[in-house]
């Protein structure tokens, strides 16, 4: 899959002029924030997790300036936070890492929201490519990735103690 791909996913609900492409890439939080010229806190982060079952994979979309809380996960997900590799995610999700986002994804990843993107009235996921985004309220986020609900499953930056 790719940023096609999802450009298709977001053609059909009337919303491909949103999508943005750049001429620099959005790999990262910091990257991405850079090339939409906002705050990291902004960037809709999309990581994957080995499911429970060990055959699929659970997705938690979370705000750029959050790191996943293990015991809050655990708590969650009755399972540990293993991500999956970069080879993995490119078979079970269906992007690359530095593209993977909530749309558009192989049948059966289960999306999840943190709590930590409620905070902002616009966020910004990737689209399927390491150059690309689209701006999103959370109830659009909500509604267009087919979230399976709201999760707090992260610590703030200001609650990070490395």
């Amino acid at each position: 899959m790719s940023i096609e791909t999802v450009r298709a996913y977001f053609r059909a609900r009337g919303m491909e002029s949103r999508v943005q492409e750049f001429s620099v890439s959005s790999a990262t939080v910091p990257l991405a924030a850079k090339a939409l010229g906002c705050a990291q806190a902004h960037i809709a982060k999309s990581m994957a997790f080995h499911s429970k079952d060990g055959d699929g994979c659970v997705m938690v979309v979370t705000a750029g300036d959050c790191k996943i809380d293990n015991r809050k996960f655990k708590d969650t997900f009755s399972m540990k936070a293993r991500m999956l590799s970069p080879e993995e995610t490119l078979e079970l999700v269906g992007h690359p890492v530095g593209g993977v986002c909530p749309f558009a994804l192989r049948e059966g990843v289960q999306v999840y929201l943190d709590r930590s993107l409620q905070r902002f009235a616009t966020v910004y996921p990737a689209c399927g490519s390491a150059s690309s985004a689209i701006g999103l309220s959370c109830a659009e986020l909500e509604e267009v990735s087919g979230a399976a609900g709201w999760v707090d499953v992260c610590k703030l930056r200001e609650e990070i103690i490395d």
